[in-house]
């Protein structure tokens, strides 16, 4: 089918109308974010993997998680810096599905992966009783999954099908003619992505944060009643949820803007600026790249980790043993 593409000036780039400088200062930038969250997330992997000290249901997901924030920063970042750079898609239409539906896919595994670790502290700190027999690694292993899958297969079903644009007025000719690697949700498909891949998970995560920190709360008035050994394991717990809970507010914050975008846009009749919502994608890929750097922050044996494989130390397969945690750590 031929198009009349004049109005998209046939399928070529736009004149860039970016200087020189700014180009280069946002190549300089967003390669510093996409270093950091590569290397960052690759510490993450490599650390859980290899010390034996970190083998836990918990550190598992987390695993799972730095993997998904490894990929975006690997697979998906450059080829967005390009294309937001010089205001142009150079990869055909093939590769920008592919494209988008990996994107797609992380971001939702990633929210599904933060919905699970909210589900294990759940039951570390409000059945810690029966932690050990919920939390199996068999039923870490169907959550992760889960987790993988069905983002997956919405992602990339939905995308290679094009139903996400039925519907949508002089869509084929954008695709044929644009430079852009345009992809726009109707209503149907916006609202589910947003509401199935998204808000959903995004309130269960609310409810049951809500719910460790009120079961905290009450265990600190207790706690004087409470052995000295369980008192030191509720301790620990406590910290790894609120860490983790910062990392899923920062999810939230990074992420909602944009999801709230795509569900709004084909309400306003696409009239979303191309540039604004460049932007908010952006501020969602970041999340990736603060995520290690929240661990380090939060979690002493990560830096200490870290360091070992810095020193080339891992090579040493005797260090699989190391102990990552401090006296004040263990209690």
């Amino acid at each position: 089918v031929a198009f009349d593409c004049s109005e998209f000036g046939n399928g070529s780039c736009p004149e860039n109308d970016k200087s020189l400088g700014i180009r280069t200062a946002m190549y300089l930038f967003i390669s510093g974010a996409i270093f950091i969250t590569i290397f960052g997330n690759l510490a993450m992997i490599i650390s859980i993997s290899y010390f034996k000290q970190l083998h836990s249901p918990t550190n598992f997901l987390i695993l799972s998680m730095a993997i998904t924030d490894f990929l975006l920063g690997f697979s998906i970042m450059p080829y967005s810096m390009i294309r937001s750079v010089e205001n142009c898609w150079y990869f055909g239409i093939l590769f920008c599905k592919i494209h988008y539906s990996f994107d797609l896919m992380l971001s939702i595994t990633s929210i599904f992966h933060l919905c699970s670790v909210a589900i294990d502290r759940f039951y570390a700190i409000c059945y810690p009783l029966h932690y050990s027999t919920k939390m199996t690694i068999s039923a870490v292993k169907r959550l992760l999954l889960f987790c993988w899958s069905i983002p997956g297969t919405f992602a990339f079903g939905v995308v290679f099908s094009e139903a996400y644009a039925d519907g949508i007025e002089g869509y084929d000719v954008l695709v044929a003619c644009s430079s852009s690697c345009p992809v726009m949700f109707n209503k149907l498909w916006g609202t589910t992505l947003c509401m199935a891949g998204f808000f959903t998970p995004s309130s269960v995560m609310i409810g049951i944060y809500g719910k460790i920190f009120a079961v905290s709360k009450k265990h600190a008035r207790a706690i004087n009643t409470i052995p000295e050994n369980q008192n030191s394991q509720m301790k620990k717990e406590k910290k790894a949820a609120k860490t983790l809970g910062i990392v899923m507010g920062f999810f939230l914050f990074c992420w909602f803007p944009c999801f709230f975008t795509i569900l709004l846009d084909p309400y306003l009749n696409f009239s979303t600026p191309s540039v604004l919502f460049d932007a908010l994608t952006w501020f969602g890929y970041f999340n990736s790249t603060f995520n290690p750097l929240i661990y380090g922050f939060f979690y002493p044996w990560f830096r200490k980790a870290l360091k070992y494989i810095l020193l080339g130390k891992i090579f040493n397969s005797h260090f699989q043993n190391a102990n990552l945690f401090t006296q004040k750590e263990s209690e």
